[in-house]
């Protein structure tokens, strides 16, 4: 069970921790270990019935660093599949829970980290001091030859403008937490400290008590600015295998929706991790550092 603590009003924060076996210095990576106390904390919390739920990290380096390469790199072709469902599994706990949802996001949320808080009904985000070295947020993983397998290239596009979106998310391009796209956040705070109430606040002004069938995504609603955006994008991209499996994902999340753009997702990452692009920039970033 990952750490749970009340906050008053039937509200409760959730806080995400490095795997106890992998510490890497107290920066949480989204591994098995993870993914499975996610579901598990969550399965816990809902049976409580809370009114709401922050999600936020206990590292004062990372919110999430994003997921385990090696860990996924190490698995067959079936078992990354069985991997990224249960992820997938684990994440829907965020929106099928009976009460509204925040990420609470303080430092990098990078790839399947972002994609975690994207699950949240909303994001506040604490925006550093101007002493502070800004920190990166976004969906990096088209610049390693592969592709989110988490929702991200279906959620993205319904937080900020879709085109910016599906460029961002085809080139693997991430922001400086200060250059976020406006609509990523719904919600800033100066400190962590100062970021807790603004999302507790949040949770209060926008109540839910049933769930919902998937989280802030490409929807019927605007498939069409989706389709259109989608597009744009085809005429701006340079053709790579990752980027044209970003946009065959949404697509299909304009045409068919959720369920099956992330089972695409999902299908692409797995087939993407064979080409020699992603070998060798995956072989890059796993070389051990001396």
């Amino acid at each position: 069970m990952l750490p749970v603590e009340p906050l008053g009003d039937g509200i409760v924060a959730v806080s995400l921790i490095a795997n106890p076996s992998k510490p890497r210095g107290g920066v949480v990576v989204l591994d098995g270990w993870l993914i499975a106390e996610i579901a598990a904390t969550l399965d816990a919390v809902a049976a409580t019935k809370p009114s709401g739920v922050v999600v936020r990290s206990a590292s004062e380096r990372v919110f999430v660093a994003g997921a385990d390469l090696a860990e996924i790199d190490a698995l067959d072709d079936d078992a990354l599949h069985r991997y990224l469902e249960l992820g997938a599994d684990a994440f829907a706990r965020l929106h099928t829970i009976a009460c509204p949802t925040v990420a609470l996001v303080h430092r990098a949320a990078l790839g399947g980290g972002l994609e975690l808080a994207m699950h949240c009904d909303a994001i506040v985000a604490v925006v550093p001091a101007a002493s502070d070295k800004p920190w990166r947020i976004g969906l990096p993983e088209c610049s390693l030859g592969i592709c989110p397998g988490w929702g991200g290239t279906q959620m993205l596009p319904a937080r900020i403008d879709a085109l910016d979106a599906i460029l961002q998310t085809a080139t693997g391009r991430t922001n400086l937490v200060t250059e976020t796209p406006a609509g990523l956040f719904d919600a800033t705070a100066p400190s962590p400290s100062e970021a807790l109430p603004v999302a507790v606040a949040w949770l209060k002004d926008h109540p839910r008590t049933g769930p919902l069938s998937q989280p802030r995504a490409i929807s019927p609603s605007t498939a069409t600015e989706v389709s259109a955006a989608l597009r744009r994008a085809r005429g701006e991209l340079a053709s790579t295998l990752a980027a044209e499996a970003v946009l065959d994902c949404v697509a299909i999340g304009a045409r068919s929706g959720w369920t099956s753009a992330i089972a695409a997702e999902r299908a692409h990452l797995v087939a993407l991790r064979h080409t020699p692009q992603a070998r060798e920039k995956l072989a890059q970033f796993l070389k051990p550092t001396s």
